[in-house]
């Protein structure tokens, strides 16, 4: 079974082939702010995308949204801002998980989940 690094970045480079599919473009990866990072920045339809990859080698017991703690949220906001103001963009931004979880035969199922912070308190 592939480590959990291992495991990690096959699941992003599965992200960002399923999101250049799907007519994303792919601004960055691994954007490093203080202690945040964020795994892939994306634009689509005049918007930042910031995308949290969640690999889980089994479903067991949490879904990958469930995952993303407040404080990781917290973070990944600040790191977002900080992305926008360096870089002079004033789109929308967007906050999107995707996961990636093996199914009965082993097969890595992507599940995209768009706005998937607006049910959370970011700010």
């Amino acid at each position: 079974m592939a480590d959990h690094n291992e495991l990690g970045k096959t699941a992003e480079n599965l992200a960002v082939t399923y999101l250049q599919k799907n007519g994303y473009t792919i601004l960055v990866r691994n954007f490093r702010f203080q202690k945040a990072e964020i795994d892939i920045i994306a634009e689509k339809n005049n918007l930042i995308i910031i995308v949290e990859v969640k690999a889980r080698s089994t479903d067991a017991f949490m879904l990958p949204q469930e995952a993303v703690t407040k404080t990781k949220i917290k973070l990944l906001v600040s790191a977002a801002n900080h992305f926008m103001e360096e870089f002079n963009k004033d789109q929308e931004v967007r906050f999107d998980i995707i996961s990636v979880l093996p199914d009965a035969e082993k097969n890595l199922i992507i599940e995209h989940i768009t706005d998937a912070f607006e049910a959370f308190d970011a700010n």
